[in-house]
């Protein structure tokens, strides 16, 4: 009996270890099992990302962790800036232990110095994200509870416009300039140059534990508001180490031209703390100055999120495209096709596709290289991090529930919504200032009675082999003709033709018609027209019937928020009339076999249900 237990056990094994990618499963839980160790460790200790930097500026105090432009900042040299920042504000007696400051500024190097000062004064930092204006500024500033403001100079026009609301809260406000032109604010830098560079006593962070708040996100707000998220010194820990996780060494150097007011700016600029690297940092990202940098600094690591990619992939081919030593990409939304292109454009470079919100207690990495993948759904991953994807009713934008009134969980190959289990190790901290906003992304009684789940608000997918394929938004998927229709897929299959450059797809309602029909806002490709029957026929030829989109909106450009995304909520709001739209409209005439035109009488019709659709 124990020979067939052993030669059953064998032959298990066998049959595991053929699998090309059992090694690769079990290589990457070990990973997040020494990081889930180490950030227990750290959590015993009340070791923070503060802490870190004192030890990293100790070990390679004359290592560039900087380069901006043509400006070098070693280790060192960040110290004592982000030193003089931290004396600035705990000087103008407005800032003490525990007091949030909101920043207000672009890529640059003072945005570290600040937010790297205010760790050092266990102070949280609120990251606005540097395009918001007016009643969206004042709704980010208030969640925050921040007291004190640091903006860039460029930005005097966009604090001015809201200065009296500011000051009626008696808020103090900083311009990162050397003298300022508005009455009631203070210059930054001209006291910044005088101030100690000296380092600062530990305990003024004392009552700082790894629960405390270092700052706070701001989702992208592309439907109402934006929601501040909180992140605690554990989750600036986990922020940090997916570049451990996704495989950065200690001799790389990154280069990031991604918001630093973001989540992916923290991965790149204090993930390279961690692992004791170069951040190279550049104001804005520039398609056709892209590879010149990376040559330029020697860059080994690019971060990307999916419209990078498909822009460089669009810029005009070169014959020094693969001369370069980039060896590694981390980021997220990069579409397969996309994927296919830059690898045979720019070289074998390792792509580390990963998904992650951040506000969520959960992540996945797709260490594997498949094409499209974000991650893969392993027992060994259940055992670290209790997860599910539940089956989810979009009509009726709620999850499934049985006659139990549990979840229930979608099959292997259908969309569902990934949920996660909020516990003490895998928290949920919510949103600043918006209770109600925090209930929402709280699913309760989920699999049994008192249990509370995250509720990621993503439709994800498993495939039979295990692999983790991001959908959509649930925002963003809408039902027609009794079907979910994922537009994410039906922008991945217009954008296939040569005259489509971006498609941003989304529903509109008809009268009298159940759901949403599907609409899309195209751009066109530079020196292209659209080819109306091309793109018919392309449509009919791939998409299914539900999936369709009968109307198209020509546009010069499409909307999109600091991270690239789409905005899709004024274009929803804007449905299909002629009338109040400018731009070019599309209407698919299946008996022309067309799109043609959309002219007042063709709205009309459809309105008044002449045309069914």
């Amino acid at each position: 009996m124990f020979t067939l237990v052993v030669l059953a056990a064998v032959g298990f094994l066998a049959f595991l270890f053929q699998r090309s990618y059992f090694f690769q499963d079990v290589q990457h839980v070990l990973i997040r099992w020494k990081i889930k160790k180490r950030i227990l460790t750290f959590m015993q200790k009340n070791y923070t990302i503060a802490d870190q930097f004192a030890d990293t500026v100790k070990a390679h105090p004359h290592k560039p962790y900087l380069r901006y432009k043509d400006e070098t900042f070693t280790y060192l040299d960040a110290d004592e800036l982000s030193n003089r920042a931290a004396r600035v504000l705990q000087q103008s007696g407005r800032v003490k232990g525990g007091d949030t400051v909101a920043l207000f500024l672009g890529n640059e190097p003072q945005f570290l110095w600040l937010f790297l000062g205010l760790l050092k004064l266990g102070c949280p930092a609120a990251l606005l994200n540097c395009n918001i204006r007016a009643k969206s500024f004042l709704h980010c500033f208030k969640c925050s509870g921040a007291k004190t403001l640091v903006a860039a100079e460029e930005l005097q026009d966009a604090v001015e416009e809201v200065l009296p609301s500011l000051l009626e809260q008696q808020v103090t406000v900083f311009i990162l300039a050397d003298r300022c032109r508005i009455a009631d604010v203070k210059s930054f830098k001209d006291k910044m140059s005088k101030a100690s560079s000296e380092p600062l006593p530990k305990d003024l962070r004392s009552h700082v534990t790894m629960r405390s708040a270092a700052g706070y996100i701001y989702t992208s707000g592309t439907t109402g508001l934006p929601k501040a998220a909180m992140v605690t010194h554990t989750k600036m820990w986990m922020y940090s180490f997916m570049q451990y996780m996704t495989g950065v060494k200690s001799n790389d150097v990154i280069y990031t031209t991604l918001p630093l007011y973001h989540t992916a700016g923290i991965i790149g600029a204090f993930g390279a703390i961690e692992r004791g690297i170069t951040v190279v940092l550049r104001t804005k990202f520039s398609s056709s100055q892209f590879w010149d940098d990376c040559r330029k600094y020697n860059v080994t690591v690019i971060q990307y999120i999916g419209e990078i990619m498909r822009y460089l992939c669009n810029t005009p081919k070169k014959p020094n495209d693969k001369v370069h030593k980039v060896r590694l990409a981390i980021g997220n939304g990069m579409r397969p096709d996309v994927w296919r292109d830059f690898i045979s454009t720019f070289g074998n470079v390792e792509i580390r596709e990963f998904y992650g919100a951040t506000e969520g207690n959960i992540s996945t990495v797709n260490y594997s290289g498949k094409m499209g993948a974000v991650g893969r759904d392993t027992f060994m991953h259940r055992l670290l991090f209790k997860y599910a994807v539940i089956k989810y009713d979009v009509d009726e934008d709620k999850p499934v529930r049985d006659s139990s009134g549990f979840c229930v969980e979608a099959s292997r190959g259908e969309p569902g919504l990934l949920v996660s289990e909020i516990t003490m190790k895998t928290p949920f901290m919510g949103y600043a200032g918006d209770v109600q906003q925090t209930e929402k992304k709280r699913l309760h009684n989920v699999f049994r009675t008192g249990d509370m789940y995250f509720n990621t608000g993503d439709l994800l997918r498993v495939d039979e082999d295990n692999f983790i394929y991001f959908q959509d938004r649930v925002g963003d998927t809408f039902r027609w003709k009794g079907e979910n229709v994922a537009t994410t897929e039906v922008a991945d299959v217009i954008t296939m033709m040569e005259c489509i450059k971006e498609a941003n797809v989304y529903g509109v309602e008809v009268p009298g018609q159940e759901g949403r029909v599907g609409m899309a806002a195209i751009s066109l490709s530079d020196g292209k027209h659209f080819d109306s029957t091309g793109v018919f026929k392309h449509v009919k030829k791939f998409l299914p019937t539900y999936a369709r989109p009968r109307f198209m909106r020509i546009q010069s450009t499409l909307d999109v928020t600091g991270t690239f995304k789409h905005m899709k909520m004024k274009l929803v709001q804007d449905g299909f009339n002629p009338n109040q739209i400018t731009a070019p409209l599309y209407f698919m005439d299946e008996e022309v076999k067309d799109y043609i035109p959309l002219t007042q009488d063709l709205f009309d019709s459809v309105m008044s249900g002449k045309i069914k659709i």
